[in-house]
């Protein structure tokens, strides 16, 4: 059974009974005291908030049986709120066999084959000239290699979806070949390896399933967080290859260092030019992302909803964009 509404086309004031994946879920209660259903709701286009309200202690029992990674039929209304779109839930329940649903039209995923990306980063790093930074990148590769064919870059911001966290890499490699051509004091060792290496603990910070489906945190994620964690791994794996400390160091720096501000877990701002190129190698690639997934399914003319990453802009898709032609 194919889905009959998308969440990229969704609009206010309409109605819709179909499915969604659950990708969060919790029982809440209001300052009027009563319990209300907090949901967030994906499909392959995108993902939706929804509210049930005055869930009854019966309801609740049964609502606790929900889980993330679940498929769940929905009756709603669609509203507007603070604008954004949301689901006014009327009904909910889980999924069963017998609704014979179709995966693909609930998985988000990257839009290149997961191999082939794959194929490209482990291209990239055997290039890598300098032969301790190009075998730790190695290894890395080759130990992850199956994680690194589904997992997310996040669970709910850029690249949260099947497959992510490597088209987030892939993407960020292209860009930095291209600033090594214009800046060409820049040593292309390290701004390989660093893009390679900078989340390489979201494997381990992050949970996901096969279908990139990620329910929460793991208990280290949860309390040291994927730079920390990569620091950690870094500092573990370059002392068991013998590398030298200074080139261990710059590597724990350019991990630590690539959110930028404290508020966003970087104790450091970078101190070398790979270290400040990688910071913006992937922060662009995020606003990239958040904007090409934005006005996807706008149509030319209109302004998105508001975006949440995006400081909540509402961005504008233009008449003459050359895919409307």
């Amino acid at each position: 059974m194919h889905k009959e509404y998308f969440i990229n086309t969704l609009t206010p004031e309409s109605s819709l009974t179909d499915f969604f994946l659950v990708k969060g879920i919790s029982i809440r209660t209001g300052s009027n005291r009563k319990m209300f259903l907090d949901v967030i709701l994906g499909d392959a286009t995108g993902e939706i908030n929804g509210k049930k309200w005055d869930v009854t202690e019966d309801e609740a029992i049964v609502l606790d049986q929900i889980k993330e990674g679940d498929l769940v039929r929905i009756k709603a209304d669609v509203t507007e709120w603070n604008g954004l779109l949301q689901l006014k839930v009327l009904r909910i329940r889980k999924a069963v066999k017998e609704d014979k649903l179709e995966m693909a039209d609930y998985i988000k995923t990257a839009p290149e084959d997961p191999a082939a990306m794959f194929d490209y980063v482990l291209n990239s790093a055997e290039h890598i000239s300098d032969p301790d930074l190009q075998g730790l990148t190695l290894r890395f590769l080759r130990e992850n290699r199956e994680k690194l064919l589904y997992y997310p870059a996040a669970m709910r911001n850029h690249h949260a979806e099947m497959g992510g966290l490597l088209y987030h890499i892939k993407r960020m490699l292209m860009t930095g070949e291209k600033m090594c051509e214009i800046y060409p004091f820049l040593d292309r060792d390290w701004v390989v390896c660093g893009v390679i290496l900078h989340d390489m603990e979201k494997l381990n910070e992050i949970i996901s399933n096969e279908w990139g489906i990620s329910p929460g945190y793991t208990l280290e994620g949860q309390l040291l967080g994927h730079l920390v964690q990569g620091v950690k791994r870094v500092d573990r794996m370059a002392g068991e290859a013998g590398i030298p400390e200074e080139k261990a160091l710059m590597l724990e720096h350019m991990i630590l260092a690539h959110h930028y501000e404290p508020e966003y877990g970087s104790p450091r701002k970078p101190l070398f030019p790979e270290a400040e190129l990688l910071h913006y190698l992937d922060m662009m690639d995020a606003k990239m992302y958040d904007f090409e997934d934005a006005l996807a399914g706008t149509p030319p003319g209109d302004f998105t909803q508001r975006v949440r990453t995006l400081d909540g802009r509402m961005l504008y898709k233009p008449t003459f964009n050359k895919d409307n032609e």
